[in-house]
């Protein structure tokens, strides 16, 4: 639509809307109409959805995967069964300390303790050292009778967890080998009746 501007007469009536004489159309203040659309309630925006994530590529019959490198399971160490026990024994009212070797099912006599191991087992070299047997000791009573007082494994590194209960002897194990400088024990040999025979106890001489 186009604006046609006429000029005003001196005579003319100024209207509230003209603009005072002298002053530009940009001088004059102006009124700020209301938005028609204040006071409406607006449209909320649907929220969009977020991205689905890419799913890994599943591998097509016949498709090589690509190997997984797992890894490799230790070698468990196995122990090494040793044929001669290394045992130290203590007189607590003499204080004497003697070291003495016993063949696996062989009994020596210490005072009035007699011990028998029956197995004596360690690890190889490369391995943390970690040596048991398992031991049977039995004591010799005033009265001349045999009475079981200990049987269990004991441990070389660690003495204290299994000890023997005595008033005057105390035994523990040293260690396991596989010479050892006494000599080894005889075979038993069966008797007429077909019994085996039985061997003697010895005592330690060291």
């Amino acid at each position: 639509m186009l604006a046609v501007a006429y000029p005003l007469h001196a005579n003319s009536q100024q209207m509230p809307w003209d603009p005072p004489a002298g002053e530009t159309p940009s001088q004059v203040p102006f009124e700020v109409q209301p938005d028609a659309n204040q006071g409406q309630p607006v449209q909320e925006q649907p929220a969009q959805e977020p991205a689905p994530e890419q799913q890994p590529a599943q591998s097509q019959p016949g498709q090589k995967q690509p190997a997984q490198n797992k890894p490799a399971a230790e070698p468990k160490a196995e122990r090494v069964a040793n044929p001669v026990a290394e045992f130290s024994g203590i007189d607590k009212i003499t204080g004497r300390i003697i070291n003495f070797d016993v063949y696996i099912d062989e009994t020596v006599q210490f005072g009035a303790l007699q011990v028998t191991p029956r197995v004596c087992y360690s690890r190889p070299g490369a391995e943390a050292p970690k040596t048991d047997s398992f031991v049977e000791v039995d004591e010799i009573t005033l009265d001349r009778k045999i009475r079981r007082i200990f049987t269990g494994w004991m441990f070389a590194e660690s003495p204290g967890i299994n000890a023997v209960e005595h008033a005057v002897y105390d035994v523990w194990l040293k260690g396991c080998k596989q010479k050892s400088d006494v000599p080894a024990p005889v075979a038993a040999k069966p008797s007429s009746g077909g019994a085996p025979a039985k061997v003697n106890s010895k005592q330690p001489t060291n």
